[in-house]
């Protein structure tokens, strides 16, 4: 059974004044997962009225908390030294979401007690995945 945990986070949609929204947002994490962590937007915070959940590399989320990260459609970058901010590119548009630093920071820690940095693929087993694979053919 794999380790699963959410951690509750304020988040503050930034939109043409004034505009601006806040709305708690949730972090997730899935050890069978184990490169991945997902934002989930609450029903009330998307523009179609359900959950949405986006799914994007740990590694990300990490570096994002340094210096300017990504590519494609997701984008992380330091505010200030208190705040982080998310950008996600859609067909719909333009999502750009404020957190505060040290909550990102608290689930990091949190998604690293689980699976330390560079265990994420674990001990791969390739000779038996090999066996079973060519068992099948």
């Amino acid at each position: 059974m794999s380790a699963v945990f959410d951690q509750r986070v304020q988040a503050r949609l930034i939109a043409e004044p004034p505009a601006d929204r806040y709305f708690d947002a949730r972090l997730r994490y899935d050890e069978s997962d184990p490169l991945a962590v997902r934002l989930v937007f609450p029903a009330d915070a998307s523009l179609d009225g359900a959950e949405v959940a986006w799914a994007f590399a740990r590694e990300l989320l990490d570096a994002g908390l340094r210096e300017p990260a990504g590519e494609g459609d997701v984008h992380v970058w330091p505010r200030d030294g208190s705040r982080t901010v998310v950008e996600l590119l859609s067909e719909e548009g333009v999502a750009v979401v404020e957190f505060t630093s040290a909550d990102l920071r608290r689930f990091l820690l949190r998604t690293y007690d689980i699976v330390p940095a560079g265990q994420e693929h674990g001990e791969l087993d390739v000779e038996n995945g090999l066996a079973v694979l060519l068992r099948g053919v």
